[in-house]
């Protein structure tokens, strides 16, 4: 198998994370955690646009109409990217200046699960499920870095890790409004040297996963056998998500600098954005905010 490997951006992200392709605009969308930037990139026209958020951002997803949904650092917020205006969903109350929102996902109901995070890597943070309404619940607790959250094709099995325990952990996930089950292990990352960062299902159910520490990207199936191991473009991959036409190239995000002093690239291209092509698999739309998801069998407009 031939990997075709394109850098995309024309500038480093400081940490770029949070791909997520729009389905519908035939566009992808990304953050920079640390510049407060959200990002966007028009493969048919090589054109880039970029919206400045009022405070870190941890993750997006699509929303309805031209909106993006965001985690920022102290809640949960539209982002209209008309008119750059950002408006809150749900705060955590009281606000807790050692906990910063980070990864997060719509789930196939349309739900934004967003789980925060310690600042310094404490075990202070919560995995929030988050209606379009505001309505809300927490599903984990006790999270250090909260990463890897992603759902199988049919939306009964959601993976969540958080990085520092070096395990991705699966749990059933009903399409109600019920907590999720006990989590199992589904895939120790130890023995890859790793732990796991962001991740994206493919359409056959399998997770891809960035192992941020060894500049790798794992295929991993449903039931947690190594399938696919390859070499990240550059040595922080910190995300992936599957996009274009046909849902088959792999957009992948990295780190330049997070600012924590946990993640320094020493890679001369530390923090752009690249996709990867030829890898014989596609991806699923996402969700948008407040909408179920189109089915695995529906064909991408």
């Amino acid at each position: 198998m031939s990997l075709r490997v394109s850098r995309i951006s024309t500038r480093p992200d400081q940490l770029g994370e949070s791909p997520v392709w729009d389905w519908q605009r035939q566009r992808l969308y990304w953050v920079d955690g640390v510049s407060r930037l959200v990002r966007s990139y028009d493969p048919s026209t090589g054109a880039f646009d970029e919206w400045t958020l009022p405070s870190m951002v941890g993750s997006i997803a699509l929303g309805k109409g031209d909106t993006l949904v965001a985690g920022l650092t102290d809640g949960i917020y539209l982002l209209d990217l008309t008119t750059g205006e950002v408006v809150p969903v749900f705060k955590p109350e009281p606000a807790d200046p050692r906990i910063r929102f980070n990864d997060g996902k719509t789930d196939r109901q349309g739900r934004f699960l967003c789980g925060s995070m310690g600042v310094h890597a404490d075990p202070l943070g919560q995995l929030f499920r988050v209606g379009a309404d505001g309505s809300n619940a927490i599903l984990a607790n006790g999270i250090r870095i909260s990463n890897t959250l992603c759902f199988s094709p049919d939306g009964e099995t959601m993976y969540f890790a958080d990085s520092l325990d070096r395990a991705i952990r699966a749990y059933r996930y009903d399409a109600g409004d019920d907590a999720v089950s006990e989590a199992r292990i589904l895939v120790d990352t130890e023995p890859y040297n790793s732990g796991p960062d962001g991740a994206t299902v493919d359409a056959d159910g399998c997770l891809w996963v960035a192992l941020v520490q060894v500049g790798k990207i794992a295929r991993f199936t449903p039931q947690g056998e190594l399938d696919r191991l390859i070499d990240a473009p550059t040595d922080m991959p910190s995300s992936v998500a599957f996009g274009g036409a046909d849902m088959s190239t792999l957009y992948v995000t990295s780190i330049k600098d997070s600012g924590s002093g946990r993640a320094i690239s020493r890679h001369p291209d530390g923090g752009y954005l690249f996709a990867i092509e030829g890898l014989g698999v596609s991806g699923l739309p996402e969700a948008r905010f407040g909408e179920a998801a189109a089915r695995p069998d529906t064909k991408v407009q």
